[in-house]
Parts: structure tokens; C-alpha cells; sequence
């Protein structure tokens, strides 16, 4: 019996196996890059999407497979694995899920949304629920081609969007290792004051922002007792991960970012261990991205 299945982003099927398996979650067969489980569902950082009541259906026919899915519910979200053009003349029978792409900071869709796939001809895998709220976990935006100096941006919109917070007027943020300043162009037009700190210089355009203050240092360089007290630390420097999670234990211990929001950035082999490491901190939130790549988004949000 399938009862969870965790869907692994392309590529990063390998870090989900790891995942599940140190946390004692079997799985029994892959399916694409759909990890199939017999036991119950359960958060994974390495999964864009949990499905979290999947049923077998029989589909003796296309007819068939989409009248059983629209028994259940309306919104499906469909994931072509195999058998695809069985797959899509089932999908065009169903009523289309209206997956336009999000203007940030926009929030994320409320409408509930399922998932599907054809595991053979004649059997669907479905389930009527599941955690993210994006077909197939993966959120796409109106993108900004001119603005921003390069597409680190887009995994910071997903990141907010899936928290459901972001900065605003009047929160003060700190952007360690902005450069070339991707995160604090988004930070600058959510209108929030912004302090970068990177050793390289700023793009021209994002410095000259009037909410924009840069300071060329290193981010390990700054002591957080002798900071002022910031609304958001944002963190998207080059480092390893233990490196990392001392920078962020600083500023906790000493109190003075209210949010915190970083990327572990893996070099080599993932490292599993530190993932667990991170995920001990009180508060903390973790998930790969779409938009990430080999890395993991770590947050910490005041109550």
C-alpha cells in the first residue's frame, strides 16, 4: 500500500533517497522521480511536493481515469511520467487547473489542489491532497528580464512566497553577500531599507537605489553585538554549510534579526548532517527550492 509519495525536484532524486532513508522512511518503489512509501507522510526537505493521501485507481479506459479523478475533486494537478500520451488525453478530459504565473509578492494559491500520475495504462496513482500549493511544486512567476543582475532573484520570491511573508515598508534588512545584488534589488522594491554587505562591488543600478546602503566587507566579519537590530537577515554567500550555521547561531544568540533567511549552499557531497543540524535550531524551516539549486533555503521567522 502506497500511503505518501515524495516528489524529488530533477536531479536531486539521490539527496531525497538519503533524506528518507536516515529518517527511517522506507520506500518501496521510484516512480519517475515520485519516491513511493508505505509508511505515513512526513515533512522532507529534499521534496518539492508531499502527496499525502494517494490512492490506486483503476483506468481501463482515458474515459474512466478522468471520471474517477473528478469523483473525487475538481483541481488536479498532473505529473507526466510515463505513458504520456495516455496521460494527456486523461488530463485533457479534466477540468483545467489555471496555473498562471504569480506577479511577486502575490501570494501563493489557496484553491485546493491534487496530484496524479499513471503508474501503468490502467492504473492511476492519486491523491486529493498535498503540501505544496503548486502544480508539481514548482511555482512560476512573471519574470523581470531587465532589472535584477542575474536569476538569484527567482529563488528568493519562491522562498517568501512559500513563507508567506516578506519585507516591507519600514523593516530594516541586511543582505550578506549581496554582490552582484539580486536579493537586495527584490528587498529594495518590496520598499524596505536594505544594508549590503559583500567584499565585491554592487551592480551600479541596484547601488544607486535610494533604499539601498552597501558596506564592502565580509559578512563573517561583522560581530551582530555590535549591530544594530535589522527586521530581516538575508544570507546568499558563497561558504560551507558549518560556516554558515555558525554565521546564524551568532546572530540568534545575539537577538538582533527578528527574521532570518539564508542559503545552505553544498559543495561536493550534500551533507546531511548539517541539514539535521540547522533543522535543531528552534523555529527553523527548511526546503529545496525549484528554483534552488544544489542547496537547501534555511528560515527562522519571529512568532
Amino acid at each position: 500500500m502506497i500511503r505518501a509519495a515524495y516528489l524529488a525536484a530533477e536531479g536531486f532524486e539521490a539527496e531525497l533517497a538519503e533524506e528518507l532513508r536516515l529518517s527511517g522512511r522506507r520506500v518501496t518503489a521510484w516512480h519517475g522521480r515520485l519516491a513511493l512509501s508505505p509508511d505515513p507522510p512526513a515533512p522532507a526537505v529534499w521534496a518539492l511536493d508531499v502527496w499525502t493521501d494517494p490512492q490506486e485507481l483503476p483506468a481501463p479506459s482515458v474515459k474512466a481515469a478522468a471520471d474517477a479523478l473528478r469523483a473525487i475533486q475538481r483541481n488536479w494537478s498532473h505529473l507526466p511520467l510515463l505513458h504520456h500520451r495516455r496521460s494527456t488525453l486523461i488530463a485533457e478530459r479534466l477540468p483545467p487547473v489555471k496555473a498562471r504565473p504569480l506577479v511577486f509578492p502575490e501570494p501563493a494559491p489557496t484553491a485546493p489542489l491534487g496530484a496524479w500520475t499513471l503508474l501503468a495504462p490502467d492504473r492511476v496513482l492519486a491523491s486529493p491532497s498535498k503540501t505544496s500549493p503548486f502544480v508539481n511544486g514548482e511555482p512560476r512567476f512573471v519574470e523581470d528580464k531587465s532589472g535584477p543582475p542575474s536569476r538569484a532573484y527567482l529563488k528568493l520570491w519562491e522562498g517568501l512566497t512559500r513563507l508567506g511573508r516578506h519585507p516591507g515598508p519600514g523593516d530594516r534588512c541586511l543582505d550578506l553577500g549581496a554582490a552582484p545584488g539580486g536579493w537586495t534589488w527584490v528587498i529594495a522594491r518590496l520598499g524596505a531599507a536594505v544594508t549590503a554587505v559583500d567584499k565585491a562591488p554592487l551592480d551600479p543600478a541596484i547601488a544607486a537605489h535610494p533604499g539601498v546602503n552597501f558596506r564592502p566587507e565580509s559578512a563573517f566579519a561583522l560581530d551582530p553585538r555590535q549591530e544594530s537590530p535589522v527586521t530581516w537577515l538575508f544570507s546568499d554567500v558563497i561558504c560551507y554549510p558549518a560556516r554558515l550555521l555558525g554565521l546564524v547561531r551568532r546572530w540568534i544568540e545575539a537577538e538582533k534579526a527578528d527574521n532570518i533567511f539564508c542559503t545552505i549552499k553544498f559543495q561536493g557531497e550534500t551533507d546531511h548532517a548539517i541539514i539535521a543540524e540547522f533543522q535543531q535550531i528552534q523555529g527553523s524551516i527548511l526546503f529545496h527550492a525549484a528554483h534552488n539549486k544544489h542547496e537547501v533555503t534555511f528560515a527562522r521567522l519571529a512568532p
